[in-house]
């Protein structure tokens, strides 16, 4: 263990006694000129083949969505000249922070007044059949917004589609439902999108694939396995048919306590109490089989379940009981296979945001200490293992100094080997290449950021599911 890491474990231990206010920090709006028609594209030597083939494409790093911790502001950033396009007051005080299926707009969620928002980033592209043309413009916040669904939790991005899963309420009696829609049409301000409407409420999530919607089922208590009343149990296939989700296919293989889900180009898994539902399609209809929980994961649920179409492997994160270290493991859905890492959190630290880099061949683990520790998978006699490939410090602040309620946290770029990582203490973002495991870049802010979300034109690899019709 290194000097410093000790110092930053001190620094954690103690840090319940100093609390720091976030203080009174105004962002300060230096707006850059917008640009309304394409650009004929720009060589930023980050070291990526941008070998666009025509002139309607931009090379750019993208653009960056910051929630501030001290206001209801959100603005929008320039990752080429880490100029400040504009700042946008939210209409609720409470907010989280995501991108659109296809990384043009922020996605801003007020989950307890039943609202989502959304800002245009201001790049995207568009197939125009012969050729592909991208779009360089200011950023806006849109007119469209979603405000009928009760309690917007989980949101799941695939393949150009965004899943949105209502948990409804219990109390108000308003059941839950989802909604799919892609930045088409948030665009269009569509307002009829594909949706599934159930009768009961639940902690439930969706993942969009293809024509097809697998989603949660909260049986009545009568029947469930599920400990907690507003957990699901079973996964629903849904086949999308005139604009609604009808149910076609219940997997018979239980889920208890069902939460977190994920999917790469073959499989889709659940977690559950007793381990990791998989899904696949064969033979036109889903299977399903259960891989039980591994003695190293015991009575711990694995809640949070991350995966990647180009990676064959899921990891599954397995939360400890009473802010306990969690235990991280790797799932083979091809082998039914669950194995924990080598390479586990230290004691006195916790994650703060997982993530795989843009092309999944690594996972990356923010953790409270400002280390980001990077995950590589290496094949050994068939088998897939991780191992740490190397650590980044993001800061040089004290973190027992992290103001109350705040933490860091990350965000991976789609377009090259980037991450962004945002520090609360320092009031900066930090740009780090994840091949060379070094910072490469600061963004100064005047403001503690609370979230961050990158925006921009992504590199996309195409994949063939071939889903069950």
């Amino acid at each position: 263990m290194t000097k410093l890491f000790k110092l930053k474990l001190i620094a954690l231990a103690i840090s319940s006694t100093l609390i720091t206010a976030c203080g009174d920090a105004e962002t300060t709006i230096i707006e850059k000129d917008p640009i309304e028609t394409p650009d004929d594209g720009h060589d930023h030597g980050d070291g990526d083949d941008h070998d666009h083939g025509d002139e309607y494409t931009i090379d750019s790093f993208g653009r960056l969505a910051v929630l501030a911790g001290n206001s209801n502001e959100a603005s929008i950033f320039d990752l080429d000249d880490n100029v400040l396009l504009g700042s946008f007051s939210l209409v609720n005080n409470t907010n989280t922070l995501s991108a659109s299926p296809d990384f043009r707009y922020a996605v801003i969620n007020s989950r307890a007044q039943d609202y989502l928002g959304f800002i245009d980033g201001g790049l995207w592209r568009e197939d125009h059949g012969e050729h592909l043309h991208d779009y360089e413009q200011g950023p806006a916040f849109s007119n469209y917004e979603l405000t009928a669904g009760s309690r917007p939790t989980h949101l799941v991005n695939h393949d150009g589609k965004l899943a949105i899963f209502y948990d409804g309420d219990a109390q108000s009696g308003t059941a839950a439902s989802v909604s799919v829609l892609t930045d088409n049409d948030i665009t269009s301000a569509t307002a009829s999108l594909p949706s599934i409407n159930y009768d009961i409420n639940m902690h439930g999530v969706a993942e969009p694939r293809g024509e097809h919607l697998l989603a949660t089922i909260r049986r009545d208590d009568a029947e469930s396995t599920s400990n907690a009343k507003i957990l699901p149990d079973q996964v629903g296939v849904y086949h999308l048919h005139d604009g609604e989700y009808e149910l076609e296919q219940t997997l018979s293989v239980t889920c208890p306590d069902l939460h977190g889900a994920a999917q790469n180009h073959d499989y889709l898994a659940f977690g559950c109490s007793d381990g990791v539902l998989l899904a696949h399609s064969h033979d036109d209809e889903y299977e399903a089989e259960k891989v039980v929980n591994i003695d190293a994961v015991g009575d711990l649920r694995i809640g949070s379940i991350y995966g990647h179409e180009g990676n064959d492997t899921f990891i599954g994160v397995a939360s400890g009981h009473g802010g306990g270290p969690a235990v991280i493991v790797s799932i083979n859905p091809a082998e039914a296979e669950m194995e924990k890492l080598e390479w586990q959190l230290a004691d006195g630290t916790s994650a703060v945001s997982y993530s795989f880099s843009a092309n999944g061949e690594l996972f990356l683990v923010l953790d409270s200490l400002g280390f980001l520790n990077i995950l590589e998978a290496h094949t050994h006699d068939g088998h897939t293992h991780w191992e740490l490939a190397g650590k980044v410090d993001i800061t040089e602040e004290d973190v027992a100094t992290m103001p109350d309620g705040m933490k860091f946290s990350m965000t991976v770029a789609q377009n090259g080997h980037f991450a962004y990582v945002a520090d609360p203490i320092a009031q900066h973002v930090v740009k780090v290449h994840l091949e060379d495991l070094e910072i490469e870049g600061e963004l100064a802010l005047s403001f503690p950021p609370a979230a961050i979300t990158w925006l921009g034109i992504a590199e996309k690899e195409e994949h063939d599911h071939n889903h069950a019709h």
